[in-house]
C-alpha cells in the first residue's frame, strides 16, 4: 500500500528524482485537486531518461530535434507513472510543481498553488497501460487519505484546467477503467 507522508510530502517507499522546478505553496492555500497529464518524449516514444531529464532540467537539445526547443523549460511533476507502472516522485506534495501551467479550475486560476499533478508516460490517442491505471489508482487512492479534501469530482485532466491550451490526458485515458479501479481500491 502508497502512503504520503503529509509531513514531508513524499511517498514512502517510491523511488525519488528530485526536481529543482518547484517551489512553497501560497500560505494557507488547502490542497483540494489532482490534475492528470500525459507525456511523451519525443512525442510519441516511449521509454528513456526524457522525462526525467526534462523534469531535472537536464534535457540535452542535442539528443532529439524535439528537444531544441524544450530543453530550457523548467516544468515538472509531482508524479510520473511509467507504461510498465513504475512510480517515480519528482516534487513532494506539500509543494508546488510546475505542471499545469496557465490554468483554472472552479473559478481559481493558478492550479498549481492547489493541487497535485501526476503524469503518465503516454500519448492523447494511444491507449495507456493497465499497468499504469492499476498504478494511478493506488496512487490516488493515498492521496486522497492525505488529502481527503481531494474527492472523485476533484480530479481532472489536464485538459479540463486548460482548455484550449492542453488535450491530456487524452481521448485514450479511460476515465471508466480508471474510476473502477479506484472503487476496487477503497473496497
Amino acid at each position: 500500500m502508497l502512503r504520503v507522508n503529509k509531513r514531508s510530502g513524499w511517498v514512502d517507499n517510491v523511488a525519488r528524482c528530485p526536481s529543482p522546478n518547484c517551489d512553497e505553496r501560497p500560505e494557507g492555500v488547502t490542497v483540494d485537486l489532482l490534475v492528470i497529464h500525459g507525456i511523451s518524449l519525443p512525442p510519441g516514444e516511449f521509454g528513456g531518461p526524457w522525462i526525467v531529464d526534462l523534469f531535472t532540467n537536464c534535457l540535452d537539445p542535442a539528443r532529439h530535434p524535439y528537444f531544441a526547443d524544450i530543453h530550457r523549460l523548467q516544468v515538472s511533476a509531482h508524479f510520473l507513472i511509467r507504461r510498465d507502472g513504475h512510480l517515480i516522485q519528482f516534487v513532494p506534495t506539500s509543494k508546488r510543481a510546475w505542471h499545469a501551467g496557465i490554468s483554472q479550475f472552479d473559478g481559481r486560476e493558478r492550479c498549481n498553488d492547489f493541487s497535485i499533478g501526476i503524469e503518465l508516460e503516454g500519448v492523447d490517442d494511444q491507449a495507456y497501460a493497465e499497468p499504469q491505471y492499476r498504478q494511478l489508482a493506488r496512487l490516488t487512492h493515498a492521496i486522497q487519505r492525505a488529502y481527503p479534501v481531494i474527492a472523485d469530482d476533484r480530479i481532472v485532466g489536464h485538459s479540463d484546467v486548460a482548455p484550449g491550451r492542453k488535450t491530456d490526458p487524452g481521448v485514450a485515458f479511460d476515465w471508466g477503467q480508471y474510476r473502477q479501479l479506484m472503487r476496487e481500491q477503497g473496497a
